[in-house]
């Protein structure tokens, strides 16, 4: 059986809980999949994901989950391994998960293996794919030892829509756990924010990303004009963050947000690994480049090989018609 621990806030599902769920699901192939939320007032979360085609949710409900501490997930997701004896725990490579995954790995003496991008059988076993050296290579990991092994998947690589449902709910079930509460040794503070200026592009349907074919700052009035008649979100490769041209949590990439859309537009960019690994979640990708060899075209479903200074106003102004 494959346990996902989905990730919740204040009731609600983060998206990235349905992206873990639709890899546990690609895993399983039709096999057992269940679901666990931990934290207080989880009930609308819980019966959010009932309904992901699960086979039971188990649900953690303690004072010391108030507020999320390592110590008190890691104490109660011990617990519930220890209960339910999953074959994988699947999380979400979230900022939370980063920061208790390890130590609960470590405490069970269990093999961790992070932000995983592709999931597989293979010779009877399961391999994780993950990007190493900045995305230039993907490794296939296959972990040893005794079961639960721990898998957290990257956000983006799978899309959440991907994630089968059901009409009718699954069976939510209360898993008791004892939680010493002197035992945890956090003053949790308010939980992280990006900046009130970010954006999340990891949950946009539409993006809109500029390259270095767009040659000066001046010319980003052009690709905010295309994303806003597309109801998009501007975004762009490193080159043109680290220039200044765009704040840097607009940047896609290896070193950026990993985006995972609807509909990806790549304006005059040339398609670099680093920045590929960010978006090629996306579920229709558009290059518009001069460079009919540029590796974008390599990965696009369509393909505009011309002068982006003719190709977007010409397209802005059939947009604008519609």
């Amino acid at each position: 059986m494959i346990l996902v621990a989905a990730e919740q806030r204040q009731g609600t599902l983060h998206r990235a809980s349905w992206e873990t769920l639709a890899a546990a699901q690609e895993l399983a192939a039709g096999g057992a999949v269940d679901g666990l939320i931990i934290g207080r007032g989880s009930e609308r979360a819980a019966a959010e994901l009932s309904h992901g085609n699960v086979g039971t949710v188990h649900v953690i409900d303690h004072a010391a989950l108030e507020l999320y501490t390592p110590d008190g997930y890691v104490a109660a997701l011990e617990q519930a391994v220890a209960a339910l004896k999953p074959d994988q725990v699947f999380l979400p490579h979230t900022y939370q998960t980063r920061d208790f995954a390890p130590k609960l790995a470590a405490r069970l003496d269990r093999p961790l293996v992070t932000d995983c991008v592709r999931v597989a059988r293979t010779g009877g076993g399961a391999s994780f794919y993950r990007p190493v050296f900045q995305g230039k290579l993907i490794a296939q990991v296959a972990p040893e030892g005794s079961f639960p092994h721990f898998i957290s998947i990257q956000i983006g690589a799978y899309r959440a829509d991907a994630a089968a449902l059901r009409e009718a709910a699954a069976a939510i079930k209360t898993l008791t756990v004892q939680i010493d509460s002197a035992s945890v040794r956090e003053r949790p503070e308010a939980p992280f924010q990006e900046a009130r200026q970010a954006v999340d592009l990891s949950q946009a349907e539409r993006i809109v990303a500029v390259g270095r074919g767009i040659k000066a700052q001046e010319h980003i009035a052009m690709a905010e004009r295309l994303a806003s008649v597309l109801g998009a979100e501007l975004a762009a490769s490193r080159p043109i963050c680290d220039s200044g041209w765009l704040p840097m949590e607009r940047q896609v990439g290896s070193s950026g947000q990993t985006v995972a859309p609807k509909l990806y537009v790549a304006v005059g960019v040339s398609g670099a690994i680093q920045h590929v690994v960010g978006m090629k979640g996306a579920r229709t990708i558009v290059a518009i480049n001069k460079d009919a060899d540029a590796p974008i075209f390599e990965i696009a479903d369509y393909g505009i090989v011309g002068d982006l200074f003719e190709v977007v106003p010409a397209l802005i102004a059939e947009l604008q018609k519609t």
